[in-house]
C-alpha cells in the first residue's frame, strides 16, 4: 500500500489579489510563507519516503515545508498543476463577473458544462490529476509520498476517486490553502483516511476563513474589483479630487497642495500607457485609482507606484491589496521584479498597510516638498 499526502499549496498571489490564477505562475504571500511554516511543524514527525509538487512556483515553494527538512529530493511533474484557466488567466473574478456572467455562473456552480475558454474544463483537470497520482502511487508501493498541488484540481481529483457524480459536485467542500488529504493506493484503488485537514493553520493564518466566496449560506460574496484606463478629459477632476483627498489626509490643508502639478505628472504617465491612470472599480462604482509611472526605476528593474488610493468609504475592506495586484499584473509583464512607492513616515495607516503586504523601506526620498520613505516590495521568483 502507497500512503500519499495530498497537500495544496499555501497562500499565492491569486488567493490575495482575487485574480484567476491556473497555469499562471504566482508567487507565495507574506501570509502563505507563515502558513508554510505551520505546515513543516505539520510534517515534522511523519515519515516521509518521496515529495513531488507541480511545476509551479507556488507548489514547489510550498514543498519545501517537507522535501527540505527530510533531506529530500524534489520532484515536479507539470501533470500536477491546478485547473488550465486559458484566456482567464490572470483576470480578475471582478472583470469575470461583470463581463462573462453566465460563465461564471456555470463555474460557481461547478457545473460540468463550464469549459475555460481555450483551456480545461473540471472533469480534464481531475483525471489528469488522478492520472498523475496514481502513475507516482505505482512507481512508489509500500511508500510514503508528499504531493503538492492544487485546490480546483485536488478537489476534482477526490470527486472522480469517491466516484461523485458531475451533478452532485456542487456540494463538495473547498479546501484551505496548505490543507492536507490523506489517500491509500493499493490494487490500483483510492482511498481517503481524511481530507482537507487544515488544523495546523492558527485562525489568523487561514485564507479562506477570511473570504466569502465559498460559502453557500446567505448571498453574500466578497468584492473583487476590476480595472480600466481612466478617459482623462472626462475624469480628470475625479483623479483631482482623490489627490487632494489623499494630499490632505496625509500633510494637512496647512501644506500646499500641487494640482497642477499631480495633473501635468498624470498626464505624462497617460502619454506612455493608457494604464498611467487606472481606475479600480466594484461593480460600477469608481472605488480606487492607481497611476503608473513606467519611467521612473525603470534602471533598477523597479516598476514605480506614484499613487495607489482607495475611496474613504472603502478603506476598512480590505481592497487596497487588489490595487497591488494589478500593478504587480502590469509590471511583471514587462520584466520587472520590483515594485516601488514613496510614502510619507508619519502616514501610519499607508506605513501598515506596505509593511503587511511585503514593502520595506530601502531609502529617503531627496529634495521632496514633504519627508517621503522609498518603499519596496520583490515580485520576482527568486527568494
Amino acid at each position: 500500500m502507497t500512503t500519499i499526502y495530498l497537500v495544496r499549496h499555501a497562500e499565492a498571489e491569486g488567493n490575495l489579489y482575487r485574480r484567476i490564477h491556473g497555469w499562471y505562475d504566482a508567487l507565495i504571500t507574506e501570509n502563505g510563507f507563515a502558513q508554510i511554516k505551520c505546515l513543516e511543524e505539520r510534517f515534522r514527525d511523519i515519515p516521509v519516503d518521496a515529495v513531488w509538487s507541480s511545476d509551479l512556483y507556488r507548489t514547489r515553494t510550498t514543498a519545501r515545508a517537507v522535501y527540505v527538512p527530510k533531506g529530500l529530493e524534489l520532484h515536479t511533474d507539470p501533470q500536477l498543476r491546478e485547473l488550465n484557466f486559458g484566456t482567464w488567466e490572470d483576470r480578475t473574478w471582478g472583470e469575470v463577473y461583470r463581463e462573462e456572467p453566465e460563465q461564471i455562473a456555470l463555474f460557481n456552480a461547478t457545473s460540468p458544462l463550464w469549459r475555460a475558454p481555450e483551456g480545461e474544463n473540471l472533469a480534464e483537470a481531475g483525471e489528469r490529476l488522478r492520472g498523475a497520482v496514481t502513475r507516482i502511487a505505482r512507481e512508489n508501493p509500500g511508500r510514503t509520498v508528499a504531493i503538492f498541488s492544487h485546490g480546483t484540481a485536488i478537489r476534482q481529483l477526490l470527486a472522480s476517486v469517491q466516484g461523485v457524480a458531475p451533478e452532485e459536485w456542487k456540494h463538495l467542500s473547498h479546501s484551505e490553502n496548505t490543507a492536507v488529504t490523506c489517500l491509500e493506493y493499493e490494487d490500483g484503488r483510492f482511498a481517503v483516511r481524511f481530507q482537507s485537514d487544515a488544523s495546523h493553520l492558527p485562525q489568523e493564518l487561514t485564507t479562506l476563513g477570511k473570504q466569502m466566496w465559498w460559502k453557500k449560506e446567505g448571498k453574500a460574496r466578497d468584492v473583487n474589483l476590476w480595472y480600466r484606463p481612466i478617459q482623462w478629459q472626462r475624469e480628470r477632476e475625479l483623479y483631482l479630487k482623490a489627490r487632494h483627498e489623499a494630499w490632505v489626509t496625509t500633510h494637512g490643508a496647512q501644506v500646499p497642495f500641487d494640482g497642477e502639478g499631480f495633473l501635468t505628472a498624470a498626464q505624462q504617465h497617460l502619454d506612455r500607457t493608457p494604464w498611467g491612470v487606472t481606475l479600480a472599480l466594484a461593480d460600477e462604482e469608481v472605488v480606487g485609482v492607481l497611476e503608473l509611472d513606467v519611467e521612473r526605476y525603470a534602471p533598477d528593474n523597479a516598476g514605480y507606484i506614484a499613487f495607489c488610493y482607495m475611496d474613504p468609504s472603502r478603506r476598512e475592506q480590505n481592497l487596497g491589496v487588489q490595487l497591488i495586484g494589478q500593478a504587480v499584473a502590469f509590471y511583471r509583464p514587462l520584466g520587472r521584479d520590483k515594485l516601488r512607492l514613496r510614502c510619507a513616515p508619519y502616514n501610519d495607516r499607508a506605513q501598515h498597510f506596505y509593511h503587511k503586504y511585503g514593502f520595506a523601506k530601502i531609502g529617503d526620498e531627496v529634495g521632496g516638498r514633504v519627508p517621503l520613505e522609498i518603499l519596496e516590495k520583490y515580485i520576482g521568483y527568486e527568494r
